[in-house]
């Protein structure tokens, strides 16, 4: 007879869960910075304790997702005009050394990941799925750290990807995408042609006309904790 998981365990894994969500949906644009996080409504939605709840809660502060306010709860944080700035300049600092490690280190295999991860988010736009083709156009640049075979690198640019997205939430012009997926396209071409030199200055203009289409501003978008998780 298989052994029954401990509460211990149970909790962990909607710990992992609530995190999980709450990122994906940050990363979706579906939970707008400053979006209060109950947490009375995540007990609700998950059927969990509070202190479960507060552990998933406190793992997104860490990781620069959510704010902890004392005495008034957590929010989406909210990243200020110079924190967009220094985010965008740490990620082309960081992909401009993860580009030519992806190309060192590539396989038949890993070039099939990118193709695939291309093809999802080409599909996303096609069928209008916004949400969707965000998230995908986060996981391609996530991908590529993965492949560039640095672990550390890899735990900076989930963090640094998220945090984007935050900003793209904040400041970005409606209507205009912000990831371009031809110029996804145009990188792993050159990453298949080893051309190491144009695929670093391509992820370096890419990373600058996203940072470029962003502008100054306060979004006053409203969505329920529930809406934005429904799926998750």
């Amino acid at each position: 007879m298989s052994k029954q998981p401990t509460v211990g365990k149970r909790g962990a894994a909607t710990d992992l869960r609530i995190y999980s969500a709450v990122v994906n949906a940050v990363m979706s644009h579906r939970l707008p910075p400053g979006t209060r996080l109950g947490e009375a409504e995540f007990c609700e939605l998950y059927q969990v304790s509070r202190t479960t709840v507060r552990k998933a809660l406190q793992r997104l502060a860490h990781d620069h997702i959510v704010a902890l306010r004392p005495n008034r709860g957590a929010v989406v944080a909210s990243p200020s005009p110079q924190e967009a700035r220094d985010i965008f300049a740490t990620r082309r600092a960081l992909e401009r050394e993860i580009v030519p490690l992806v190309i060192r280190h590539g396989t038949p295999a890993s070039l099939a990941r990118i193709r695939a991860a291309l093809q999802a988010e080409e599909q996303a736009r096609h069928s209008g799925d916004r949400a969707a083709w965000i998230r995908l156009g986060g996981e391609f640049h996530l991908l590529l750290a993965e492949l560039a075979g640095n672990a550390v690198m890899q735990r900076f640019m989930v963090e640094l990807v998220s945090r984007s997205s935050l900003i793209i939430a904040l400041y970005e012009n409606p209507g205009v995408p912000m990831c371009g997926n031809d110029e996804h396209e145009r990188l792993l071409a050159m990453i298949e042609q080893g051309d190491t030199a144009h695929a670093t200055a391509l992820i370096d203009h890419h990373l600058i006309e996203i940072e470029g289409r962003l502008h100054l501003g306060a979004s006053d978008r409203k969505l329920s904790l529930a809406e934005a998780l429904a799926g998750c």
